[in-house]
C-alpha cells in the first residue's frame, strides 16, 4: 500500500466489509481483566453495529490502493452520560492488519473530527481498553485526553 489514504462516507455496500473486519478485530476490545467467550465477543460487535446503524451515524471508510482498509463508526446522538453535552462518539474503529501503522487510523480520526465539526459538535469521545496500547497511543497523539476511567474488580 502506498502512503495515500482516502476516507469517504460509507454506504450500504460497505456493510459486509464493516461486519467482516469488525468481527476479525473484535477481540482487541477485550480487557485482560475479563474472561470472554469468543462467540460472545462477536455477538457484542454485531449488537454494537446494529445499534449504530439504528441511530444518527456515519460510517467512514478508509481506502488505499483501491481497497477498503479500515472503518470508523461515528454516532451523533449519544450525549456524554454525566454532563449530557452533545458529542460525536466513536463507537468502533478497525484497520486491516496489513495496513496498520501506516496512517489509516489517524486519517479516520481526522475525518471523524471533520464530520463532528460539520454537525456543530465540539467534542469527539471514544472508549479504549487499557490493554490496547497501539490504539491508546494513536488517540493520545491525536489529542484525546483521558476524561474518566472505568475500574473493575474481579470477584
Amino acid at each position: 500500500m502506498n502512503a495515500t489514504v482516502a476516507v469517504r462516507r460509507g454506504d450500504r455496500d460497505d456493510r459486509d466489509f464493516v461486519r467482516d473486519l469488525g468481527r476479525r478485530s473484535a477481540t482487541t476490545s477485550v480487557s485482560a481483566v475479563r474472561v470472554a467467550k469468543y462467540d460472545d465477543v462477536l455477538l457484542s460487535f454485531e449488537r454494537l453495529a446494529e445499534f449504530v446503524y439504528g441511530r444518527k451515524h456515519d460510517v467512514l471508510i478508509a481506502e488505499g490502493d483501491g481497497e477498503r482498509i479500515g472503518f470508523l463508526l461515528l454516532l451523533y446522538d449519544v450525549p456524554d452520560e454525566v454532563t449530557l453535552t452533545e458529542q460525536a462518539f466513536v463507537a468502533y474503529t478497525a484497520v486491516e492488519p496489513h495496513a496498520r501503522n501506516q496512517g489509516v487510523g489517524r486519517a479516520l480520526l481526522v475525518a471523524a473530527e471533520e464530520h463532528a465539526r460539520a454537525h456543530g459538535l465540539g467534542y469527539v469521545s471514544l472508549m479504549v481498553t487499557d490493554d490496547n496500547a497501539p490504539a491508546r497511543a494513536l488517540y493520545e497523539h491525536s489529542g484525546f485526553q483521558t476524561e474518566r476511567r472505568m475500574m473493575t474488580k474481579v470477584l
